[in-house]
């Protein structure tokens, strides 16, 4: 007698299990690091995305491109989150981790293939990684600081570091060829913070127009001019020492919001009415002017009346501020921002050596230097196009990121191929130590650690195959930080070259593209929900949200 078939899932319901569904998620994978694989390195190539809106987006940046890219395969976001973990936890390399995961499953892809159990094959990949990791942190080197009692020295070394860093992260990107204007610009920036390194007090404003050289740092806030009233051009727009109040009030007439009815009987009840709103105003302007406030900001407007008012008694005023720029100049002039007038007293208001109005490019802006709590800066960008623009700050973020690490951890290794030559070396001489099948997968992983030098040649048009030679030949032979030259079409000492970056980079991509690579690997059966309503939507087959073409 036939047993009759159980049924345990949904009508629908698209369920693939077994090795077939292991090898079409590393197909997937490896479908996305394609898609980044071209933007590594100085000769990477850009990626434009157009978004449903239509929306350009031009970059380099393998996060960046990943977020842009809608993608909708389970397994495959799991390389979308360690690229956006890697950008979160360190900035740089976003293109790298994706890539090394990429590898480390497209190495695997064949052992799966031949029936190797996947939980020999991660723990294999554990194993690797661990060495990997320790390997980095054994090869990696601290900057020497000269002589602890001079403290110049020090700094001097640290900043040489640093720029070497920034410049290196910086050297992949569409501002390459002002690398060294920026990388200059980025350390400075970085080196006037306080010792937490807040990310956010990095205030970065974009203005179209002029050239990137025309990009200054300003040692405090630096906002756009908010919108203004009558009597805004008799304020005057410099002030030396000025005391500011930062305010959350509105200071002009109010139209009367609530449905009020107030009945009057003659004139002068209706003029008492008015009388008493202009007074509630003044009373207000009275008290700022009396606090001895000279810039006063708000984030809540500022009427006509009051602009007037301020340009009369030396002040200067804007109103509409956002509320970021306002938080900003708080930290760095002191005070505090008031929600009334009442109590304006000397310790809330902050205050700056010099306040002024400057003019760049098309937009004016406000500046305050020579603040007393300075640890914040403001970075304004130039630079021709929109899309341009925002290239070059993802660029910076990326940079200012490496160089926060690299403050925080002074150990550098050599980049452009060399430290990922080490590895692949250092684990192909140790999988030969180990017998059974972890050999041939810790060797395997050995492999995949050369795809960066290989991607590096292949994006600026070299011979990989006969570089990629020569490297093992001269890692065979002690040269451990030998790396693509990617100006010279040649191998060369990178850590001589000066391509460095923080270690912390390196371990955290060989850590999260391992942990990414296990798990895909992990995962051996997909169960898809059919979706809800498919059949008994509307006629056409569209259901809600977005349309799907039959």
């Amino acid at each position: 007698m036939m047993q009759p078939q159980i049924i345990l899932l949904k009508e629908g319901t698209d369920s693939s299990q077994g090795v077939p569904q292991i090898v079409s998620n590393i197909n997937a994978c490896g479908a996305i690091a394609d898609a980044v694989r071209t933007t590594l390195g100085p000769r990477g190539m850009d990626k434009l995305m157009v978004d449903d809106k239509g929306k350009a987006t031009i970059s380099n940046d393998g996060a960046t491109i990943l977020k842009t890219l809608d993608i909708v395969h389970p397994a495959a976001k799991t390389l979308v989150d360690i690229a956006k973990s890697q950008d979160a936890e360190v900035g740089d390399g976003t293109t790298s981790v994706v890539l090394l995961a990429g590898e480390f499953l497209k190495q695997s892809k064949p052992y799966i293939e031949e029936a190797v159990h996947p939980q020999v094959v991660i723990k294999a990949f554990r194993r690797a990684a661990a060495l990997a990791v320790e390997k980095v942190k054994e090869l990696a080197v601290q900057i020497k600081r000269s002589n602890p009692e001079n403290k110049l020295d020090i700094y001097r070394d640290q900043r040489q570091m640093l720029l070497k860093c920034a410049a290196t992260s910086l050297s992949s990107k569409l501002v390459s060829h002002q690398k060294e204007f920026f990388s200059k610009m980025v350390v400075d920036a970085v080196l006037m913070l306080d010792e937490l390194l807040p990310l956010n007090m990095i205030g970065v404003k974009k203005i179209t127009g002029g050239a990137l050289e025309d990009s200054r740092l300003v040692d405090g806030v630096a906002f756009k001019k908010t919108f203004s009233y009558a009597g805004f051009e008799m304020q005057p727009k410099k002030y030396e020492n000025p005391k500011i109040a930062l305010l959350n009030v509105e200071l002009e007439l109010k139209a009367e919001k609530e449905n009020a009815e107030i009945r009057v009987d003659n004139v002068q009840e209706y003029q008492a009415i008015v009388d008493a709103e202009w007074k509630i105003l003044y009373d207000k302007l009275d008290k700022i002017h009396k606090s001895g406030a000279k810039v006063v900001l708000s984030k809540l407007p500022i009427g006509d009346v009051a602009t007037q008012y301020f340009a009369d008694r030396d002040m200067f005023c804007a109103g509409r501020v956002v509320d970021e720029d306002l938080k900003r100049t708080m930290k760095a002039c002191g005070g505090s921002i008031q929600t009334s007038v009442g109590n304006l007293v000397d310790s809330v208001l902050g205050s700056c050596e010099k306040f002024e109005e400057i003019q760049v490019g098309g937009e004016r802006y406000n500046l305050f230097t020579g603040c007393v709590r300075a640890k914040t800066c403001t970075l304004l960008l130039r630079g021709g196009a929109e899309q341009f623009i925002e290239e070059t700050e993802r660029s910076l973020h990326d940079a200012i990121m490496i160089v926060r690490r690299a403050m925080k951890n002074d150990s550098v290794v050599a980049g452009g191929g060399a430290i990922e030559m080490e590895l692949s070396k250092h684990l192909r001489d140790c999988s030969r130590t180990i017998a059974g099948k972890e050999q041939l997968l810790i060797g395997a992983m050995a492999k995949a650690f050369e795809i960066i030098p290989r991607q590096l040649c292949e994006n600026a048009g070299f011979d990989a195959t006969n570089i990629l030679n020569k490297l093992r030949q001269s890692h065979a032979q002690g040269g451990k930080w030998y790396g693509v030259d990617v100006l010279n079409e040649d191998i060369a000492d990178n850590f001589e070259a000066f391509v460095w970056e923080p270690s912390v980079v390196k371990i955290n991509a060989i850590t999260a593209a391992a942990e990414a690579t296990c798990l895909i690997l992990s995962v051996d059966e997909t169960i898809k929900n059919p979706q809800a309503g498919g059949e008994g939507g509307p006629p056409g087959g569209m259901g809600r949200g977005r349309g799907r073409p039959m």
